[in-house]
């Protein structure tokens, strides 16, 4: 008889059978937009996903649209010096991976990650707007350089530009973390064939987001500076409100999985349950932990999460006590709750000058090329020696990005410290001028950066995603997000230490204003180190980390 394995391997391998699980239904609790339970023939799969994919790609061109030339308009329309001008862009960046925690908490919670996306996208809309008339509007922008004569902008067109950025800043925390699981809503995870079409999802998923990347680090940002910043705003907003339209058009064909009520206070139930019985001993047998009959989950409509010894401090939450158990009261959830809840080289070709961040398209152009790769050539290569689903399971691929990560820095390090050779050898270490090496040189290391883009960031969407309870999905993703934002606040901290020690007794530094004279390849050669270090404390945590398995 063919064992359940070798079922799946041939299926995998020889294609999908229509419907492999038996019935018309998903079994998954997700719904049609009438609140019936979805037909899988006329919802969600592939049909579905242009929709959300064509939105993301909307809003990414839309985001990176304003986000790639911030700090110019800033600079010369604003006329806000560099510290200020910066500070503001990270100031704003950071914001922006900040307020995906209250998206994901009103989707979870309250409206769903449809409704969610919905609203929010109409204020993200409604900040683009106003963006766009604060640089079009005569009396709303600023007024222009006559001669070397610059005035600064007035403090209500200060107030309408920022009012509408952080109002763009608010709406992609709505957007953000419940478009990707949204997405992945569409998939029935109890269907083995949808599931490995889910992991398909995330590859273009993170393919639309570059390909919106690209247009906007080059075709927006040239419109901007040579045509305008009104239509280099204007565009943005257009596609910004063709990504509501698809995101609307596609809603007869959408799967949704419904609000289970507030996460965080799922969360603090636990905690506080556990305080309270912070002296009772927890029973050796698993089983006699408090638990809801059968396959019923305390959060309804969800899958039960089995229980893992991690945490097991945590447990004491689930353990009945005498005055619960002889009352039969188990409903305070504040007591009792069950066991599973949850610029220095030469730029120039020819007579052409090559702004040193377009060197970034070289990174995006990477995840274009090497997406369609990994999702229809590397992975089935890798499901025939593993038997994953998948080819390498989330935290292999995690693994794998933060290798690749490393060998970037690594080969950062050793261009800068040609550059430097070079500019010794032609006596330059004195003068702040560009060393005659090309720019080129660096496309390899963002090459490398977009290759482990492939992995690490997808991995990242998959393992959130699915590692997470159905009911804190677009929490979790969230969380993830935070991680951007942490990484910059390192990075700063990081730079900022470096700075401190190596200038002390009037030295330049390893990063001086003129980098001639100082030593960024050791300040390389840190975070290689870094990042290799990090690269071991990962590789021990995840052969520690479980799975989780659910009922």
């Amino acid at each position: 008889m063919t064992s359940r394995v070798e079922e799946e391997r041939r299926l995998l391998e020889e294609g999908p059978l229509e419907n492999v699980s038996g019935t018309s239904y998903t079994s998954d609790g997700s719904v049609d937009i009438n609140g019936n339970p979805a037909l899988k023939y006329s919802t969600g799969n592939w049909k579905a996903c242009p929709f959300i994919l064509g939105t993301e790609f909307c809003e990414r061109l839309a985001y990176y649209g304003i986000a790639k030339n911030l700090i110019t308009y800033l600079r010369h329309k604003l006329q806000e010096g560099n510290v200020y001008a910066a500070k503001n862009v990270a100031t704003w960046q950071g914001t922006c991976y900040i307020t995906p925690l209250i998206g994901a908490f009103l989707a979870d919670a309250y409206w769903g990650r449809y409704w969610t996306v919905a609203v929010f996208s109409t204020v993200y809309f409604i900040g683009m707007v106003t963006l766009t008339l604060s640089a079009s509007v005569p009396s709303f922008k600023p007024p222009d350089c006559v001669g070397s004569i610059c005035p600064t902008a007035t403090p209500a067109q200060h107030a309408l530009f920022f009012s509408g950025l952080y109002l763009l800043a608010l709406g992609t925390g709505g957007i953000k973390p419940c478009v990707s699981s949204f997405g992945a809503d569409q998939f029935d995870d109890t269907d083995l064939i949808e599931r490995v079409k889910k992991g398909s999802f995330f590859n273009w998923f993170y393919f639309s987001i570059n390909i919106g990347s690209l247009i906007s680090s080059s075709l927006i940002v040239w419109i901007q500076d040579n045509a305008g910043w009104g239509i280099g705003f204007a565009i943005p907003t257009l596609f910004m409100g063709i990504a509501i339209a698809s995101f609307f058009l596609g809603t007869p064909l959408y799967r949704f999985q419904k609000p289970r009520g507030s996460p965080i206070t799922r969360v603090c139930q636990v905690l506080v349950a556990s305080f309270r019985k912070w002296n009772v001993e927890v029973p050796r047998d698993c089983s006699l932990l408090y638990e809801l009959p059968d396959k019923t989950s305390s959060i309804g409509g969800t899958r039960k999460l089995e229980h893992s010894d991690e945490f097991k401090c945590l447990d004491k939450a689930a353990v009945v006590s005498d005055h619960e158990a002889k009352n039969k009261d188990f409903s305070n959830s504040w007591r009792l709750c069950t066991v599973t809840q949850g610029m220095v080289m030469d730029a120039t070709v020819g007579s052409f000058t090559i702004p040193p961040a377009s060197l970034s398209t070289a990174d995006v152009i990477s995840v274009i090329v090497l997406v369609p790769i990994y999702d229809r050539i590397l992975v089935p290569i890798a499901r025939k020696f593993t038997g994953k689903e998948r080819g390498f399971s989330s935290l292999q691929r995690i693994g794998i990005g933060l290798f690749i990560s490393t060998l970037a820095m690594v080969a950062a390090a050793l261009v800068e410290n040609m550059r430097l050779e070079v500019a010794r050898a032609l006596d330059l270490v004195d003068h702040k001028v560009a060393v005659p090496i090309s720019i080129f040189w660096q496309i390899p290391q963002y090459f490398l950066v977009g290759t482990a883009e492939v992995f690490t960031n997808i991995g990242h969407l998959e393992f959130f995603y699915d590692q997470s309870p159905d009911a804190m999905r677009s929490l979790f993703v969230a969380l993830s997000l935070l991680t951007a934002s942490l990484g910059s606040y390192l990075n700063s901290l990081i730079l900022t230490i470096v700075t401190a020690l190596t200038t002390k007794g009037g030295k330049p530094g390893w990063v001086p204003d003129n980098l001639n004279e100082g030593h960024l390849d050791y300040y390389f050669w840190l975070l290689a180190g870094l990042s290799f270090l990090n690269l071991l404390v990962y590789a021990v945590c995840s052969v520690r980390y479980r799975y989780k398995k659910v009922s």
